[in-house]
């Protein structure tokens, strides 16, 4: 050994290299970890994220915002099936598109009400239940993307549980592969940790139960 190699900082450096080579190996094994779960995660999407219901008649269709013309395009169906006289759309920035959608293929215009403050599925939840209890509303059809149905229909139920809820949500419209590299894909994979975080908040009972005044939404600010 030199006496270089026996001074300090050369000591320093090589243990530098060295936690820089665990520490780029580290982040290799959690994207390769990353990588291989996001199939299992997709696979596993449909039985564990989803909630599915038989169709029946009820009082009110609640559609929620964030995915306007899929949801819009399955409110408006069970709206003429006859599955509900009415319809309440919830949800901040497009509330108003969706229910002009939905004027668009025959609904009434008068039988569609809508709640434009909520940002997220629990004010979804929070925010329409003083006007379903308004409406006198005993059971309700919940319309969402496939994937959100299990953790919205928990955030309806806790927030309304005098209503008898059931989901018919929108349903996939591509192959399992095509959605791994699409948008859906990406909130697939965002919906577990939201799912979870969504049950622990529920069990501490940490749930905002806080009802702003009315104020415009974004969609009509823009």
């Amino acid at each position: 050994m030199t006496r270089a190699q026996t001074h300090p900082g050369w000591t320093i450096r090589r243990a530098r290299k060295r936690s820089r080579k665990w520490f780029f190996a580290g982040c290799g094994l959690a994207a390769m970890l990353a990588i291989s779960a996001a199939p299992l995660a997709l696979f596993l999407a449909d039985p564990l994220l989803t909630i599915r219901d038989p169709i029946g008649k009820v009082d009110v269709i609640v559609v929620l915002g964030g995915d306007g013309p899929s949801r819009a395009n399955r409110a408006a169906g069970l709206w003429q099936t006859g599955v509900a006289p009415r319809v309440l759309v919830s949800g901040d920035g497009d509330c108003y598109w969706i229910r002009e959608a939905m004027v668009d293929q025959g609904v009434d215009r008068s039988a569609v009400s809508v709640e434009c403050q909520s940002g997220t599925t629990w004010e979804n939840a929070l925010f329409t239940s003083p006007i379903l209890k308004q409406m006198n509303v005993r059971s309700a059809v919940l319309v969402t993307s496939w994937y959100h149905s299990r953790r919205a229909m928990a955030s309806f139920e806790a927030a309304s549980a005098d209503i008898r809820w059931m989901s018919v949500p929108v349903e996939p419209r591509q192959s399992l592969e095509k959605i791994a590299f699409g948008p859906d894909g990406i909130q697939i994979m965002k919906e577990y940790p939201k799912t979870v975080w969504y049950a622990i908040r529920h069990f501490l009972g940490l749930e905002s139960t806080r009802i702003p005044a009315p104020f415009p939404s974004r969609e009509a600010r823009t």
